[in-house]
């Protein structure tokens, strides 16, 4: 799997969940936050349960080792 195409939590509110799917499906990062929204509304536990398990089981992005300097 190429490195532009792994799953990584990013670009997140709370855990950079939705952000990771998003980056890693190419689906707008709102549609993510919407759903886990929709699940949440009859009581949480819906998108509480898939949510934290994708913030343990989807590492987290990780920085550049040699940055980019300009020039």
């Amino acid at each position: 799997m190429s490195a532009e195409h792994q799953l990584r939590r990013q670009n997140g509110i709370v855990a950079g969940v939705c952000g990771g799917l998003a980056e890693f499906t190419g689906i707008s990062v709102f549609w993510f936050r919407l759903l886990f929204l929709i699940l949440a509304l009859p009581g949480g536990f819906p998108a509480l349960i898939p949510y934290l398990a994708l913030w343990i089981i989807i590492p987290r992005k990780r920085a550049a080792l040699h940055p980019q300097r300009a020039s």
